[in-house]
Formats: structure tokens, C-alpha cells, sequence
């Protein structure tokens, strides 16, 4: 479990070897560190980036059907629904190892490791839009996700509506927890069946449904909770899932491949329509898919390469700031660069441009990790199991 056999990677320790400043930064108080996680958090940046690569330098935005092999850049914002299961299931593996999670102090470390960072973005976004900003848009610092936040107005800064999602299920988590250690699988089954039915009323009563399941809480949730209840159900037959850990992982593939191919042939995030039956549906079916995906890679032996291993965890670790500044890299080298023509076949061209991309961002990302978020992660503390 969370061990690299063909990389000799351990819990981590090889990483440590490298990066003595990881074991105090990065490793948390509360959840001995997992580095088959941080290459899950890695895989999530970079489908968002591709993602956004296609988009702003070739596609511009419009759906692209007929083309299985490129659904899953071409709808990359799967992305996030990865990011989201991800935070639903690794929380959860803490609440189940400790028992309890102090709310005061969960609040504390979570804003100490995610609002440092977005604080910065916010300003380079209100300042980006000075000229239209009003007082009352401070109060976007809790809803970047709805209406006319400042940090959606701009590429550079359009990752941060992800934020308010997620700190929104901060706010909620301890509760969740508490529930379903006391009552079991059966009380996150009870909140999804209720999500499910306000789901349907809102897309029901909502114009454009698709963008409202993409975007807020509601649509949303369900991809939390469907973290939550892989982990639980991974930590109650953990045997069982050592066991079949590989078939769970390759069900976790074929789920989110099938299902992006399926969404971009026929109701693509881009398409003109702007309320489609299988969004409200989809954002549980990603969920579930990824859910697998990371039940299967968390548990099973299955070896990367050593380099492979090693990058994975350190855009793993840097993973954060390469998704909130990635857009900037992306504007400002289009915007002084242009897409890159070196070699005239287009297929070699957009695959060194993105290469390009990926290298000035993951180095502006690594810079912001040093600057803004590594002297705030030091002054985390333990929320888990106080008291036992």
C-alpha cells in the first residue's frame, strides 16, 4: 500500500532522500505521507493543462466530436472532478485512521494551505479589473465560482472558481465524517440519494443547467462524496481491495475513458445547447469512474519508472500553484510567442509547444510553491484524533 516496489519508492522515502525539506512541509501531521496520491494530484494538473493548451492555442473553445482519441484533453476539465474525488477520499482516509477531526483546527490548517495562494490570485485579478471593480466584490473571496467573480473575468486567472467549491466542502467535511464513522457507508449512500433529487430540481428549473452542474456546490458535491465513500469502503475490506486492486484501477479507466468519449460526441461542456440530460448525471458517473481509479493506484503495487515516479510527485507536491498560474504562462507566451512553428508538421509543433508550456509553468510553479505556500504550510497543525 502506497508503495513504488519497481522504484524502490516506500512512503515516500526515496523523495525524502531527495528533498530533506519535504518531510516538514509537505508530509502532514494528521496522514503519514502518500506519494501514489501525489501522482494522482499530478495526473489532475496536467489533464487541466492540456486541456487548456488545446483550447486556448488550436480549438477555442468548441466541441470536438468525432475524434474518441482526443476526448480526454479535449474535455479535460475532468480534471477537476479528479481533484474533487481525490479531496473526498484522502480526508476521509484521515477521519478513518484518527477518529475524529477537530473543526476549528481542520478550518485553521485548510486555510493556511489553500488561501495564501488564492489571496494572490484575487488581487491580480481585481487589479486586472480595477477599472469595473466594486467594493462588494470582496466578497468573491468565498464565491469565485458565481457570477461575475473578478478571478473569472481573465484567463490568467479563470482556474480559481475551483476554490469556493472546494473550501465550501472544508466547511462541511467535519460534519460528513462524524456521520459516517458513526452510521457507516449508509449515511453518505442517504446524502447522495438526496443530492440526487435536488439535482434533478435545479436542472429541472435552471436555464442553463449545464454550466450551474459544472460549477457550483450542487453539481458537485456528489464527487466529494463519492470519495468519501471509496474510502471508507477501501478501509472496511482492505484486504479485499489489495487483492484486486489492479481490476479495480483498470474499471477506474475504462469508466473515465468511455464516459469523456461519450461527452464529447454528444453533450460536450461547449456545445450551443445549454441544458443536456447527461449533465445531470455525468458529474456522479466522473466521479465514480475516478473514484475507482484512485482506490485501484493507491492500492495496488503496480510500478512506475523511477524518473517517472519521481516527476509525478514533484508536480504532485507543486500541483496547487501549477494549476492557479498555468493560465498565465499559457496568455503570456501565446500572446508574445504565438503557437510555435518549428518544424511544420502540426502534430510536432503543438506537442513542443506544449512541452514549452508545461516547462515555464511547472518553474513558476515551483517558485510560487517556494514563495507563497511552503512558509504557510510549516505552520500547520494537527486536527486528527486529539484527544484519543
Amino acid at each position: 500500500m502506497a508503495r513504488e516496489c519497481g522504484a524502490g519508492l516506500c512512503r515516500g522515502g526515496c523523495l525524502m532522500r531527495f528533498f530533506p525539506f519535504l518531510r516538514h512541509i509537505v508530509q502532514s501531521s494528521n496522514f503519514s505521507y502518500q506519494p501514489r496520491l501525489d501522482q494522482l494530484r499530478a495526473l489532475a494538473a496536467g489533464i487541466v493543462f492540456l486541456f487548456h493548451v488545446y483550447h486556448f492555442y488550436y480549438w477555442q473553445w468548441q466541441p470536438v466530436p468525432g475524434k474518441p482519441w482526443l476526448a480526454l484533453i479535449a474535455e479535460g476539465h475532468t480534471g477537476v472532478g479528479l481533484f474533487f474525488a481525490l479531496s473526498g477520499y484522502l480526508f476521509m482516509q484521515i477521519a478513518l485512521h484518527s477518529g475524529s477531526i477537530d473543526y476549528g483546527r481542520f478550518l485553521r490548517n485548510r486555510l493556511l494551505r489553500i488561501f495564501p495562494l488564492f489571496l494572490v490570485v484575487f488581487f491580480v485579478a481585481i487589479s486586472v479589473g480595477r477599472d469595473e471593480f466594486r467594493a462588494a466584490d470582496v466578497l468573491y473571496l468565498l464565491f469565485s465560482n458565481l457570477g461575475q467573480a473578478p478571478t473569472s473575468n481573465s484567463f490568467i486567472t479563470g482556474a480559481a472558481w475551483t476554490i469556493s467549491v472546494e473550501f465550501t466542502f472544508y466547511l462541511i467535511f467535519p460534519f460528513l465524517a462524524r456521520f459516517a464513522l458513526a452510521e457507516g457507508p449508509a449515511y453518505l449512500w442517504r446524502c447522495l440519494l438526496l443530492l440526487a433529487v435536488i439535482k434533478l430540481g435545479a436542472f429541472l428549473v435552471t436555464e442553463r443547467s449545464t454550466h450551474m452542474l459544472y460549477s457550483t456546490l450542487v453539481g458537485r458535491l456528489d464527487q466529494f462524496l463519492i470519495g468519501m465513500l471509496v474510502a471508507q469502503y477501501c478501509h472496511r475490506h482492505a484486504s479485499v481491495i489489495e487483492r484486486y486492486a489492479l481490476p479495480v484501477l483498470c474499471c477506474g479507466i475504462l469508466g473515465i475513458s468511455l464516459g469523456v468519449m461519450a461527452l464529447a460526441q454528444w453533450a460536450s461542456y461547449f456545445s450551443p445547447a445549454p441544458k443536456h440530460w447527461f449533465w445531470l448525471a455525468w458529474p456522479t458517473l466522473e466521479a465514480g469512474s475516478w473514484a475507482l481509479l484512485i482506490a485501484g493506484w493507491h492500492h495496488t503495487r503496480l510500478p512506475l519508472p523511477n524518473w517517472l515516479a519521481r516527476g509525478a510527485q514533484q508536480l504532485g507536491e507543486v500541483s496547487f500553484s501549477f494549476y492557479l498560474w498555468h493560465g498565465l504562462v499559457i496568455y503570456i507566451l501565446h500572446r508574445l510567442l504565438g503557437p510555435l512553428a518549428p518544424t511544420g508538421i502540426f502534430h510536432l509543433d503543438a506537442l513542443l509547444n506544449a512541452l514549452l508550456l508545461f516547462v515555464v509553468s511547472f518553474a513558476l510553479a515551483r517558485l510560487s510553491f517556494l514563495t507563497v505556500e511552503r512558509p504557510f504550510l510549516g505552520m500547520r497543525g494537527r486536527y486528527s484524533g486529539l484527544g484519543r
